[in-house]
């Protein structure tokens, strides 16, 4: 049976400042971030709370309520998770299953399965007095608990009476009965609803009847009741395993130069090639730790939208990363150990391709790879939608990294040519190298010094199209496309159907020199009644290039409205 002890973090944003020194030791001090509305308050620590003060609070309103100075530092969510993991690598000393809390727990922390070490301390209780007493010396404030499961350990430790709780092998719903529903890790949302119906307590929701509560709530409600009270299993994520993958290099002059980060990165990704190849594998997500020489470790994670095993584009990924951190990396007195390890991997199988070209794809997903270094945000690509309307025709979505979306074509795809099969009287040995000629598909009756006759070149019908989600001949689109069209003004157009002449746009007056059209694009009578719209793509006599369209037909008593849609290069 696991027993699991859970660390809560009282206020973790706050410890990570004041033990890395950057924050002062006393005085009511809290950590803000962006949020709707302005700056909002994330973390405080005792004496601001004394005040009053709760996280989710608007940091203007707070500051026109209180008299108190506050101080306020910016909130840095990648150093708190680096910080974490190094307290859950300190953690490990206790035991080797070290997992740190996820998004349900909406809060820092982390859990030990001390089941089979307890007795290397002199039992439970000796444990976690130890533990309290070295996070206490290490000045940070932390709840514990210890449990059968890890839902049952973080409701205790969070919402339980005191700091420390150990609660007997087999006995969990004894201690769970009183606790507040929000204690089994909800949603905020979900737990209001419980609380408008009179369930404010653990022990109430669980003697009611469970098929009304999974209609209501979900079966999220049922899962998060059922992992508390030990009926259904909850594995932990371990901190880190053995990486298959991995190489080490430590230097005896400590290294801080990009240019030697950079080489040597790309010579720790070489020594991992061998291997991967002989797995068929490519890295599809890499961490490059760097280990200072007083013992901090900076840890740089790179995700790939495919399996890539190029030590040189692996080497110019990590060149824009260091280049986006600049001072920021910080290498104090220098690196003393760098290690490459490959976190995630993805199957990439040896292909013939022609000798000298690029892999299909790989400038797309390259470019995207190093757009996200650079930029350190998540990139968005498009994808088509089943709309006729220019502005509901496609989406934004997130590149996930590692999904291998990165080998798109483009519209219309990519064309391959594939010469025809033999015929069923062919015989003998085949010759010829390329697509379409090994052997067990076609290839030519040909020998290799002949040249082709015009009837054995590949005909249009035999070419093989790489399916693509966009649609094919579709007409020039702007490359600026507006959300809705913008109105013209004092159109003068020939009418009944004719292109604009002359028009005011933006408080300009745009006088027409070429237009192409119309495009007619009908109105999607299923969603919403609306007018066809023919689309001109007209050139300015200043040289703007714009998309309008007329929407709706022309009638004496209605003349017809235009809107500006977009804008070309």
């Amino acid at each position: 049976m696991p027993r699991i002890v859970c660390i809560c973090l009282s206020h973790w944003p706050v410890t990570r400042l004041r033990r890395a020194g950057l924050a002062p030791e006393r005085g009511p001090l809290a950590v803000a971030a962006e949020g709707s509305g302005g700056l909002r308050l994330v973390a405080l620590d005792p004496e601001a709370r004394a005040l009053g003060l709760r996280p989710g609070e608007p940091l203007g309103r707070v500051r026109a309520r209180i008299g108190v100075p506050l101080q306020v530092y910016p909130a840095d969510p990648d150093a708190d998770r680096e910080a974490l993991l190094r307290l859950c690598r300190w953690a490990s000393g206790y035991a080797p299953l070290v997992a740190p809390f996820g998004s349900a727990e909406a809060s820092d922390g982390l859990y030990i399965d001390v089941a089979g070490a307890s007795h290397l301390r002199g039992g439970e209780a000796n444990l976690l007095a130890d533990l309290a007493a070295r996070l206490d010396r290490g000045r940070i404030p932390a709840r514990i608990a210890l449990a059968d499961t890890p839902g049952a350990a973080f409701a205790l430790a969070r919402h339980g009476g005191t700091d420390r709780i150990v609660v007997p092998p087999g006995e969990p719903a004894p201690a769970l009965r009183e606790l507040p529903v929000e204690a089994l890790r909800l949603d905020p949302d979900m737990a209001s609803g419980l609380r408008r119906l009179g369930l404010r307590r653990v022990g109430e929701l669980d003697a009611l009847p469970r098929g009304p509560l999974a209609r209501r709530f979900g079966e999220i409600l049922l899962l998060r009741l059922d992992q508390a009270l030990g009926r259904r299993p909850e594995p932990l994520t371990p901190l880190a395993e053995a990486a298959d993958y991995a190489a080490l290099r430590g230097f005896l002059d400590p290294i801080g130069r990009q240019s030697d980060i950079v080489r040597t990165a790309r010579d720790l990704m070489a020594e991992l090639v061998p291997r991967l190849e002989r797995d068929g594998l490519g890295a599809c997500a890499l961490r490059l730790a760097l280990h200072r020489v007083d013992g901090a470790v900076r840890a740089l994670d790179l995700g790939l939208s495919r399996p890539e095993r190029c030590p040189e584009r692996v080497a110019a990924l990590v060149a824009l990363r260091l280049d986006r951190l600049g001072a920021g990396l910080d290498a104090g007195f220098g690196f003393e150990t760098v290690t490459l390890t490959v976190t995630v991997t993805g199957d990439m199988p040896a292909r013939q391709t022609d000798l000298g070209a690029a892999a299909e794809g790989d400038g797309v997903g390259f470019l995207a790879d190093a757009l996200a270094q650079r930029l350190g945000r998540a990139l968005l690509r498009l994808e088509p939608r089943a709309s006729h309307l220019p502005e509901r025709a496609d989406r934004g979505r997130v590149w996930v990294a590692g999904e291998g979306g990165g080998s798109s074509t483009g519209v219309g795809g990519r064309i391959h040519p594939r010469l025809p099969p033999p015929s069923a009287g062919e015989g003998g040995p085949r010759s010829g190298s390329g697509e379409g000629s090994d052997g067990a598909e076609g290839g030519s009756a040909f020998t290799s010094g002949e040249p082709l006759p015009e009837a054995a070149l590949p005909s249009p019908l035999l070419l093989r199209r790489v399916p693509s989600p966009w649609p094919d001949l579709l007409p020039p689109r702007p490359l600026v496309l507006f959300p809705r069209g913008e109105a013209a003004l004092d159109v003068l157009s020939t009418v009944p159907e004719g292109p604009p002449r002359r028009f005011r746009w933006r408080a300009q007056i745009h006088r027409v020199a070429h237009a192409e059209g119309p495009e007619r694009i009908a109105a999607e009578w299923w969603r919403e009644p609306g007018q066809d719209r023919d689309y001109y793509r007209i050139e300015c006599e200043a040289g703007h290039r714009l998309w309008l369209y007329r929407d709706g037909p022309h009638a004496p008593d209605r003349p017809a409205a235009w809107y500006v849609h977009g804008l070309f290069a």
